[in-house]
């Protein structure tokens, strides 16, 4: 079998087939990350491995690095932490080891999960396998880059306001936002605790569906996780989207870049070729999402970042980078006496009403479709140090976060070589659905079978 930036599916059926081994297969990413991510910086921990030690039939898996991973150093990309090694591992991992990847790597990422490009990690910037002169999204940064580049054919992450579909739409690559407590959060750095929901990054459809079958369902040790039944993401995969309906929300279409515009139209052609119905929404609360969730952010921030205060493990709380520290007092401010109802409350009324958007279009629509971002990828160091422009990046991620429903970002096209994402937003654990419009649109296009090459890096 020829290992050229294969898929998660190329991999399975490789070994099933007996035409490739476990070893091969480990190898060949091993060595594209000590050759190529030099150049790239998604990586901040390896692990090391025998091919003796390698199981039978198992695929090699990166996590970002805020997930706990059982004797294998766990940073969050922060200084504090740089040399914890946590005890346990985080469900999500458990499930993926016994479902056979193993960990080849712990990402890099915003500290904390704390940003939309990259730059904040205390360790170093992760760059664009498209064009290393360019961010590729974040937080999520290392995962995203780590599947565009071939490092890894999959990669954990989160998307607590766009941090899993922002860099998917940056790298070429499908991401998935789950709904809110479809996977279990336990042994994950809590950022927003309210709108963490936790994914991946693949390849292609098909590969993203495979792995959420294996992440989903109710864990008991995470009070949040939903007991609702968790259904065969391939079993319907491939059916016909024809008849189906997709609401083109307006306000998403407001102020974007014309060339997100234009790959975004020949999309909805697409789909429109595909079978599906293409109407207009409206959700007219979406003006107030990126407020209200800078407003509950940094608030549920500033308390779950208490608990690191250097006693039980970690360093001492002077080693939180300047974004950690920005949302720590943002929030404490927000939360604190005589301002609870004057910011987080009047946030969260906020947010009820982003909720009642996304009830009232999905009585009139089977699944929303929308641009990712706003703007192509910026250079590094164009936004990082404005924090207001940093943001504004995620202006049109956060209202599925704040409404707790399931978003998967896929590829839809170039500009100027660059990559360009869509998002298709569900109904609460509609995931399924999502992956059949996403199924049916990259086979159509294939638009992930172009990838970046060695000379890209040089």
């Amino acid at each position: 079998m020829n290992l050229d930036n294969p898929t998660l599916k190329d991999l399975l059926n490789g070994l099933e087939s007996k035409k490739i081994s476990s070893p091969e297969i480990f190898s060949y990413y091993n060595n594209r990350i000590s050759s190529l991510d030099k150049h790239i910086g998604s990586v901040i921990t390896r692990v090391e491995f025998d091919e003796e030690s390698i199981e039978p039939h198992s695929i090699p898996i990166g996590h970002k690095d805020i997930y706990s991973t059982k004797d294998i150093k766990t940073t969050a990309a922060s200084n504090i932490l740089k040399d914890y090694v946590p005890p346990y591992d985080a469900t999500s991992v458990t499930r993926l080891t016994t479902a056979g990847f193993r960990t080849i790597a712990k990402l890099n990422c915003d500290a904390f999960a704390h940003g939309a490009t990259g730059e904040n990690s205390d360790f170093f910037p992760t760059k664009n396998p498209y064009d290393v002169s360019r961010v590729p999204g974040g937080s999520s940064s290392g995962s995203a880059a780590a599947v565009a580049a071939g490092f890894v054919p999959v990669a954990t992450a989160t998307d607590t306001g766009g941090s899993i579909r922002f860099p998917a739409s940056f790298t070429n690559t499908v991401g998935i936002k789950p709904t809110y407590g479809r996977v279990s959060r336990h042994g994950i750095f809590a950022m927003t605790s309210s709108t963490d929901s936790i994914g991946h990054f693949t390849k292609t459809v098909w590969d993203s569906a495979y792995v959420l079958n294996k992440t989903a369902g109710y864990d008991p040790l995470d009070a949040t996780s939903s007991r609702t039944p968790v259904p065969d993401y391939l079993s319907t995969i491939g059916d016909s989207i024809t008849g189906l309906t997709l609401g083109v929300p307006q306000e998403y279409l407001k102020d974007i870049d014309p060339e997100i515009e234009k790959v975004f139209d020949e999309a909805v052609k697409t789909f429109t070729a595909l079978g599906a119905k293409i109407v207009e929404v409206s959700l007219p609360h979406t003006k107030y999402a990126i407020s209200s969730y800078y407003i509950i952010t940094p608030s549920e921030i500033s308390s779950n970042l208490a608990r690191l205060n250097g006693i039980r493990y970690g360093y001492d709380r002077s080693e939180f980078g300047q974004e950690a520290k920005r949302r720590i007092m943002l929030g404490t401010y927000c939360l604190s006496a005589g301002y609870y109802d004057q910011y987080y409350k009047k946030a969260q009324q906020a947010r009820t009403l982003v909720v009642k958007d996304f009830t009232e279009a999905f009585e009139q629509v089977d699944a929303l479709i929308a641009p990712v971002s706003a703007v192509m990828q910026p250079k590094l160091g164009e936004v990082v140090n404005d924090p207001v422009k940093n943001y504004m990046l995620d202006v049109l991620a956060v209202p599925a976060n704040l409404a707790g429903v399931p978003s998967l970002a896929l590829p839809a096209g170039f500009s100027h070589n660059l990559p360009v994402g869509l998002q298709i937003i569900g109904k609460h654990f509609d995931e399924a659905l999502l992956y059949r419009f996403g199924y049916a649109f990259e086979q159509e296009t294939m638009h992930y079978k172009t990838v970046p090459t060695l000379k890209d890096y040089e």
